[in-house]
C-alpha cells in the first residue's frame, strides 16, 4: 500500500432491489463493487427474499456485502449511489419500488452524522432484511438478542427458494 494511500476500513453495505430480476440485479452489483477501484469484497450473503417494508410493490430480494475500503464514508456513499444509477435507480417518492438500493450500514466503528450520510444505518436494527445476512457474513455484529427483535419479518434464503 502506498504511503499516502488511507488505511482500510471494514465497511458494510446492504442490497435490495425488487423491479426487473432483482436477483441478477444482485448478483451484478456485487461483480460492480468488486471491480470498483478503491473497494475490495470481501465477502457477501446469500440473496434472501423479504416483504416491502415501509414500502409496497413485489418482494424484494436483499443480501449484505463486506467490503474493505480505502475510501472515505462520504466518498463510498458517492460510488454507491452511482451504481444504484447506472443500475436505474429511479426516486419518483420515498421507498419506491427500486431496480437497486445500495445502502451504507456500518463504516468500521465509525459514527457520521450529516444531512447526506448517518452511519451506522439509522434503521438497520429494525430490519430483518438486513441483520440476517449481516449476521450470516460478519456473526459477531449481531446478537441474538437484535435478532429476535426482528424474528416476526418474513425472510426466506434463497438456497431456499431454488436460486
Amino acid at each position: 500500500m502506498p504511503s499516502t494511500q488511507r488505511p482500510a476500513v471494514t465497511a458494510h453495505v446492504a442490497l435490495g432491489a425488487n423491479l426487473g430480476d432483482a436477483a441478477q440485479t444482485l448478483r451484478d452489483a456485487l461483480q460492480a463493487l468488486a471491480h470498483t477501484p478503491g473497494l475490495r469484497l470481501d465477502k457477501a450473503s446469500a440473496l434472501y427474499r423479504t416483504a416491502p417494508v415501509d414500502s409496497d410493490g413485489p418482494d424484494y430480494v436483499n443480501a449484505v456485502a463486506r467490503v474493505e475500503t480505502w475510501l472515505t464514508a462520504p466518498a463510498l456513499l458517492a460510488v454507491l449511489q452511482g451504481w444504484e444509477q447506472h443500475f436505474g435507480r429511479e426516486r419518483p417518492h420515498r421507498n419506491a419500488p427500486r431496480t437497486l438500493d445500495l445502502d451504507l450500514l456500518l463504516y468500521g466503528a465509525a459514527r457520521v452524522e450529516s444531512p447526506a450520510l448517518t452511519v451506522p444505518h439509522p434503521r438497520m436494527w429494525d430490519r430483518a432484511f438486513v441483520l440476517v445476512p449481516l449476521a450470516e457474513i460478519s456473526p459477531t455484529l449481531v446478537s441474538a438478542d437484535a435478532l429476535r427483535t426482528v424474528e416476526g419479518q418474513r425472510i426466506e434464503r434463497a438456497a431456499d427458494l431454488g436460486w
